[in-house]
């Protein structure tokens, strides 16, 4: 047993103790038995009482808390292998350099804001990753993948200013990443961001909570692709440094119990609990390191407590009453961040002062000393050790609990301040006074004038950084992208019955799910095709994909199903292809991303196609979708059942009036609302031909129907139309009419329109029929067009009268394309703004005023004008 541990069991278990000699003497039972036998056999025992404990119904179990101290005590750490010395003075230039650049683009430009705090808590956290753990990318090593937290991105960019891959000029323009070229500078993003940085950055941390998500994930992915026998993913690690205020994001949370369920041993997180958050404690009241110790091991992880620094070591080795453990068990963190933020006389008095006991341990201390006490998260030695165990331990996922000071090092200024998270201006005493604290060689001038600091190339520190790094695979973070173009099989090949339908009766959902399985049987891209849904197979059609790939399980199919005499019983295997994710659109979305960036992420292009009720997609993981295109993702996302009035009796929650309106805001996002499989076919193509064959860096929204109807043969030559947002479908009624009128719609209206123009047809009206496929290509061609001849107005061009424009979505989104109207012409939209309804699908459509008549009333109302 660890030594310090016994003053506390023992000062515990006479607390209310009806018999405190009884007690001693199992006490001295189970110390005899760690003794003579062993932890072990130790831990046997308890389970086994345990078990009778709860057999009796006892109402006992064992707590979930340790005291609150290291896991791995001091006989357990390794010998630590690097240049202790040394490193301590890289990770303190590093703090200085992000500390100058943040502060002189305030000085310059006061509102660019930027922060210190944050990377001053967790330096140390880094840089210890970067010197010894931290696997880059190389033929032998496949690289580790790190989730930064986003605060600390200028202790990022001051490692890269070292290693030379920027500049002076660069780390000048922090957070200037318009005006920085025409220095011949590089702007450096605010955050990790792999759109505006894409060689550097390798995930987007920004967005409190998908970073810990989108990690657990990743490496549950990187699983799949081993167990699929597609990479050997099992050397490499997923390290996330995050923030203790960032753990009450739903996402953060919300897939724990999932990477301990999947023993995802390659996942590593370090939370930095700094226990601050913007504008306060994170837990004033209480203690976040507490909490989130029975959370993770509550979920199943690995817990290593990191809370304090060697320092502490002989102060516990003394504390033979279990004082200063009584006084953690005590204080709040809120006190303690009020201990962070004073200096050593006070806390000599405060901390130490509480009783004569602690008092005594601190006597023979001076001021200073006890101001230098470290927490675990600032001791390197400790760090190692706490990286190294979580690096070696199996069967679990690991949570480093690391115990740091928002604003480490800088005293007054910031140092555990309510306001230290947005601190970013220093007077000259502070500089001059973070350039004491950490031994900088810095004049006072230099100091005061925040002069950027790298020492000369063939220094000790720069050799120790090259070497380190060098032994690592080089440097990181790094984006790569170099991956094989895969080729796409023949539109023919898999969607022939699409292009011609001959009037058969489907929906857009059943001819997506057809050309799935297709693709699927391909021999080169059929592999890398990766279907995901949340909880919706059957729902969609797709249990047919059941027995053909199966579903993916780490651990196979340990029951006989249910319907395992079926045709389409549910088949889960090792090698299963498709992610069947539960009810957890974000968990979905997450693995999604996971596939979608596995080209620059693994130098593998995997294509997922992710299918999922169009209401639970942009307008509830909007902003994983958000972040997956910043990370440059490439894939498909499928809506299905989508609109307002195609999934009748659901009503308003699960109907989608705007799923479209919010794709089109993201700009590497092509948006695709097509009324008929042969439509649906050509984009499908495009597609996978964009993101896999010529590698861009776009992802496609397409929205499916439920609803069967009668699919038409898709016109010849229209191919390009299709792709550009819309087509001539169809003309009714007589060639010379005096009255004529053009009528647009898409996906679910578009059948509706088509009977609104056979309608007016035959009281006499001309009229032409668009398909649009596409509003926001549509107002975005029109954008880029200056002389507004985009692919819109040449359509319009070709017709005559007032333009009625009818979806199944909020009338924002066919506005959209207002602007690129002809002059002189009327332009009236429908749409189906509102709450949702529920109803059949008739009744909805007269509801919104959508259906023919409704479309034929507004046009008849629009030539009258």
């Amino acid at each position: 047993m660890n030594a310090p541990f016994e003053p506390l069991l023992h000062a515990l278990s006479h607390a209310h103790d009806i018999d405190p000699e009884e007690t001693a003497e199992w006490r001295e039972a189970l110390l005899a038995l760690i003794g003579t036998q062993g932890p072990a056999r130790a831990r046997q025992i308890l389970d086994e009482l345990a078990v009778v404990a709860r057999q009796q119904r006892t109402g006992w179990q064992p707590e979930l808390n340790t005291p609150y101290m290291n896991t791995i005590a001091v006989d357990d750490q390794p010998v630590f292998p690097g240049d202790l010395a040394t490193e301590e003075r890289l990770v303190a230039i590093m703090r200085w350099n992000a500390l100058a650049m943040v502060v002189r683009a305030n000085q310059a430009y006061g509102e660019l804001g930027g922060h210190i705090a944050s990377y001053a808590s967790v330096a140390d956290l880094f840089e210890t990753g970067f010197h010894h753990f931290f696997h880059a990318r190389t033929e032998q090593h496949q690289g580790d993948l790190v989730f930064f937290q986003p605060h600390s991105a200028p202790g990022v960019y001051a490692r890269a200013f070292l290693e030379g891959r920027l500049s002076e000029a660069d780390l000048l323009h922090y957070r200037q990443e318009i005006t920085a070229p025409d220095s011949g500078a590089r702007g450096l993003s605010s955050y990790p961001h792999p759109w505006l940085m894409p060689d550097f950055w390798q995930f987007p941390t920004g967005s409190m909570g998908l970073g810990p998500i989108s990690s657990i994930y990743h490496a549950r992915f990187m699983r799949y692709l081993t167990h699929r026998q597609l990479q050997d993913c099992i050397a490499r690690k997923v390290w996330g440094v995050f923030g203790d205020g960032e753990m009450d994001e739903p996402e953060s949370m919300s897939a724990l119990t999932l990477a301990a369920r999947e023993k995802l041993d390659n996942l590593v997180w370090v939370v930095n609990c700094n226990l601050q958050r913007l504008d306060g404690p994170v837990r004033g009241n209480g203690r976040i390191i507490d909490e989130l110790e029975k959370l993770f091991a509550g979920a199943g992880w690995n817990v290593i407590k990191l809370v304090w620094g060697s320092d502490w070591d002989g102060l516990l080795a003394r504390d033979t009453s279990g004082a200063l453990l009584r006084a953690f068990a005590n204080t709040v963190d809120g006190q303690m961040q009020t201990f962070a933020a004073k200096d050593g006389r006070y806390n000599r008095d405060n901390f130490f002062g509480q009783n004569e006991e602690l008092a005594r341990l601190a006597q023979g201390m001076t001021d200073e000393q006890i101001d230098r006490l470290k927490r675990g998260g600032h001791d390197i030695v400790k760090i190692h050790a706490a990286y190294a165990a979580a690096a070696a331990h199996r069967g679990q996922p690991t949570v480093i609990l690391a115990h740091t000071k928002k604003g480490f090092g800088m005293g007054s200024a910031g140092q555990g301040k309510m306001t230290t998270h947005s601190q970013k201006k220093f007077d000259e005493q502070d500089l001059i006074d973070y350039r004491n604290r950490f031994d900088l060689p810095l004049s006072d001038e230099q100091a005061k004038g925040l002069v950027f600091y790298k020492p000369e190339g063939d220094s000790a520190e720069m050799r120790y950084l090259r070497e380190h790094r060098a032994q690592l695979g080089g440097s990181l973070p790094k984006r790569e992208t170099t991956c094989d173009r895969l080729p796409v099989p023949a539109l023919t090949s898999y969607g022939q019955f699409a292009l011609q339908a001959d009037g058969k009766e489907m929906s857009t959902t059943m001819a997506f799910v057809r050309m799935l399985g297709n693709l699927l049987k391909d021999g080169t891209l059929g592999p890398r095709i990766v279907p995901i849904v949340a909880d919706e197979a059957r729902t969609f059609g797709m249990a047919n994909l059941f027995k053909q790939v199966g579903i993916y399980s780490s651990v196979g199919q340990r029951y006989a199903p249910e319907d395992i005499g079926s045709v389409l019983s549910y088949r889960e295997a090792t090698d299963g292809q498709i992610l069947e994710e539960g009810i957890s659109e974000a968990g979905a979305i997450a693995s999604w991303t996971a596939a979608a960036t596995s080209y620059s992420v693994h130098g593998l292009a995997m294509l997922p196609f992710y299918i999922y009720y169009s209401m639970f997609g942009f307008q509830r993981v909007g902003d994983a979708i958000w972040a997956a295109a910043d990370q440059r993702a490439r894939g498909f996302l499928l809506g299905a059942t989508s609109g307002r009035t195609t999934l009748g009796g659901e009503g308003l929650q699960h109907q989608d009036g705007s799923s479209h309106l919010v794709a089109a805001t993201i700009p590497n996002c092509k948006a695709y609302d097509p009324a008929f499989a042969g439509e649906l076919a050509v984009i499908l193509d495009a597609g996978m031909r964009e993101m896999v064959e010529q590698q861009s860096d776009v992802f496609y929204y397409i929205t499916l129907m439920n609803e069967n109807y009668a699919q038409p043969d898709l016109p010849a030559g229209v191919e390009a139309d299709v792709l550009h947002g819309g087509y001539r479908f169809g003309v009714y009624g007589p060639s010379d009419a005096a009255q004529r009128v053009t009528l647009l719609g898409s996906g679910a209206i578009l059948t509706e329109v088509v009977k609104a123009a056979q309608q007016l047809a035959a009281q006499g009206v001309g009229v032409e029929v668009l398909s649009i496929t596409s509003w926001s290509e549509l107002a975005r061609d029109g954008k880029a067009q200056a002389d507004g001849a985009g692919h819109l107005a040449q359509l319009l061009g070709a017709t005559q009268g007032p333009v009625i424009a009818a979806t199944d979505y909020v009338r924002a989104v066919p506005e959209s394309v207002r602007a690129f109207v002809p002059t002189g012409r009327s332009y009236s939209t429908l749409g189906t703004d509102g709450f949702g309804r529920s109803d059949t699908r008739a009744a909805l459509r007269r509801f919104f005023a959508v259906d023919a008549d409704s479309i034929a009333q507004a046009a008849q109302q629009a030539l009258l004008r």
